[in-house]
């Protein structure tokens, strides 16, 4: 039997480092990275280094709410998205927390305001970590 933490088709994280605390995500096997929904995506430079600054709605129910956060960019990749459609994005490594647990992880920062879920969990995220029951929900949040 695998010492592996099983996890459902949804969950909710922490991403503390961007003054998030309670995000429902959808888990993606099918997903290598993370993706997370913004708005306002700016290349900046701070303290002589390439960075982002982009607006997040923690609470996918209240748009009002926005949150503003800057962080170092990792990387800048291509993406295919499930519509087929290929773009640049830039990608951010954070710390994330799921129950017990907090590890940093790689997310990709684009617009899913036509999408449920604020954030897609992927593989790398999943990793050796987690199992997934997809009949499940929030069962290690």
């Amino acid at each position: 039997m695998s010492n592996k933490i099983i996890i459902g088709r949804l969950e909710s994280i922490a991403l503390p480092e961007l003054a998030i605390d309670d995000l429902q995500v959808r888990i993606d096997t099918g997903a290598q990275t993370s993706s997370l929904h913004v708005d306002n995506i700016t290349k900046i430079i701070k303290n002589d280094k390439p960075c982002v600054r982009f607006d997040l709605h923690p609470d996918v129910h209240n748009v009002e709410t926005i949150v503003s956060c800057t962080a170092p960019i990792s990387d800048i990749r291509k993406v295919k998205s499930s519509n087929g459609t290929s773009e640049q994005r830039y990608v951010i490594t954070t710390p994330i927390t799921l129950g017990k647990d907090t590890w940093p992880i790689e997310i990709t920062l684009t617009d899913r305001s036509d999408m449920s879920y604020l954030m897609l969990f992927g593989r790398e995220a999943i990793g050796e970590r987690f199992l997934v029951d997809p009949s499940k929900v929030f069962i290690n949040s």
